[in-house]
């Protein structure tokens, strides 16, 4: 097998494990009673350490310990919000209490809180410059705020201080390929799989770069790997989907299609859904956003007209609207911004809980002057990320389109673009794919697409010419008419630099970054149809949405 390692015996040590376990000792609990509290929390038992936790602290308020162990117990609760003071505390309390640090700094970063998290990550890289968690986490960081180039001198000295780590190599991986060097990129995830040939991730991070193409022993090796019953199940699931893709280069069809089937069914098993709350979240939102209401907050929000927001369902040709756009001297590329569903979640965790109103009905209750300092939040937090000075700047979200009624009300002058594929060809490109914990059955896959069809055309009706619509099949047809009504609707005269998007150097970090980089193309359009006798499940759900594209069906409307 071509990954098998040449030299040595047995699995190389885990430098990223190892670290933990130092963080882990280098404050040890004295106390018995936390100690039982401790271990009631990796038993899960976390009633019991709760009730033991607030006697204590009762107690003891002012003891960084107990003060962790509550942070922790939040964390376990998905209390993330209440978790973060909790962990301020514990380090005024404690500055020395490097485990306490790492978590907090963890914590920021995963709620997108960065400049806060680069304040922590430098006080960590302080105190142990060489710590691979720390430098992983500073990577991370620098490539979430799109410092690409920072990011890779970090990411080369993991991989020079633990060259047998194969997520160093798969990391280093990541980040050549969102900057374009995808030569380095390849070998990359290759050394990860040398140093652990059943690391599945690595597969499919080969496999997802899209242009690249699996040879023979590849294919070998992947069905070899699949052989084996003490395959774990993260690895068989991203190897099922990387043979996939390599079947499906070599017209294979029915072979890959059974590939991504099987991915698919192990990855639904962890997809917990809820269809009457997905289908009441349509008709909450229909009724909430009628247009007499939007009038009625005409005023209200921030008045910032900075912000291009693309949305839509994923593999709609997104990537594709923005690295066109991105190619204008005005508007700056900059990624997918987390802050709309951070300010989402934020209000379900503060003034929804509070007032007892779910969202998005919450949004009827808030004055003028809550709607604006929302909206100033999201460009204050966007700001890290404009590193040209442009007028106005993307944000590439498609999950953004379950939120288009706030950004209605909060950024009432943003743009809106709704990305828009065959549904077809963009469902089935969706189950082809990876999403870890949101890979849906076909017939699953058209009912969503049903749904956003239905949610965009009330918002065509409520809020008309607010949102523009880029067909992806029209824009393959006619790159420079399309263009040039996307700048129409920007205020921005046509630049012919948009017409060669694939030579304007950024860095992406989505499945299509190789497709961007490459002149436009019709090959995709109807690539779809090889795997038609197998998709019966999703043309059925999608039905007319289906029949009547690019066209909205008149029972939707």
């Amino acid at each position: 097998m071509r990954g098998v390692r040449a030299v040595g015996v047995g699995a190389p040590p885990d430098p990223f494990a190892e670290a933990a376990a130092r963080l882990r000792t280098n404050r040890p609990l004295r106390k018995p009673q936390l100690q039982r509290i401790a271990a009631a929390l990796r038993r899960a038992e976390t009633d019991r350490a709760e009730a033991n936790l607030r006697d204590y602290l009762a107690r003891s308020p002012d003891d960084a310990d107990a003060t962790y162990l509550a942070a922790q117990l939040a964390l376990r609760q998905d209390r993330r919000y209440a978790a973060g003071p909790l962990l301020a505390h514990c380090l005024e309390l404690a500055p020395d209490f490097s485990q306490a640090r790492y978590e907090y700094a963890k914590l920021l970063l995963g709620l997108h809180r960065f400049e806060s998290a680069a304040g922590e990550i430098g006080r960590l890289l302080a105190s142990d410059a060489g710590n691979p968690l720390f430098l992983r986490l500073k990577a991370a960081l620098l490539e979430a705020i799109g410092e690409e180039a920072q990011s890779l001198v970090i990411r080369e000295q993991l991989v020079e201080q633990n060259p047998e780590s194969a997520e160093c190599w798969l990391g280093l991986g990541d980040t050549l390929r969102a900057a374009s060097h995808q030569p380095k990129s390849i070998a990359a995830y290759r050394r990860a799989i040398a140093c652990r040939p059943a690391f599945g991730l690595a597969w499919w991070s080969l496999a997802n770069m899209k242009t690249f193409r699996f040879d023979e022993a590849d294919i070998s090796d992947m069905r070899r790997l699949l052989e084996d019953g003490t395959l774990a199940q993260e690895d068989r699931v991203n190897l099922f989907f990387a043979l996939g893709k390599a079947h499906e280069d070599e017209g294979a069809f029915p072979q890959s299609f059974e590939c991504y089937a099987k991915a698919n069914a192990a990855r639904r098993l962890r997809v917990d859904y809820d269809w009457a709350d997905i289908d009441s979240e349509l008709k909450v939102q229909k009724a909430l956003y009628t247009r007499e209401f939007l009038v009625s907050r005409r005023g209200a929000g921030c008045q910032a007209n900075d912000p291009v927001f693309i949305l839509g369902r994923p593999r709609s040709g997104s990537t594709l609207v923005e690295q066109i756009l991105s190619s204008h001297s005005a508007i700056e590329g900059t990624a997918e911004l987390p802050y709309i569903a951070d300010i989402v979640w934020q209000m379900l965790d503060g003034r929804c809980k509070a007032r007892g109103i779910d969202y998005p009905q919450i949004l009827a209750e808030l004055p003028p002057a809550e709607l604006g300092a929302l909206g100033e939040e999201y460009m204050e937090r966007a700001r890290i990320h404009r590193k040209l000075g442009r007028p106005f700047f993307i944000d590439k979200a498609p999950a953004n389109y379950h939120h288009t009624g706030l950004i209605l009300m909060i950024l009432p002058n943003a743009r809106i673009i709704d990305a828009r594929r065959n549904p077809a060809a963009c469902c089935f490109s969706m189950f082809k794919h990876n999403y870890n914990d949101t890979n849906l059955r076909l017939n699953e896959l058209g009912r969503v697409y049903r749904n956003y069809v239905e949610l965009m055309a009330h918002f065509d009706c409520v809020a008309p010419k607010r949102i523009h619509r880029v067909i992806y099949e029209e824009m393959v047809a006619d790159p420079e008419a399309e263009i040039r009504r996307l700048l129409d609707y920007l205020g921005l005269p046509f630049e012919e630099k948009c017409l060669r998007f694939h030579e304007t150097e950024r860095a992406v970090r989505t499945p299509s970054s190789e497709q961007v980089r490459r002149p436009i193309s019709s090959e995709a359009v109807v690539h779809w149809r090889h795997f038609e006798p197998w998709l019966r499940p999703l043309l059925d759900s999608l039905g007319p949405v289906l029949d009547e594209y690019p066209r909205v069906p008149e029972e939707l409307h």
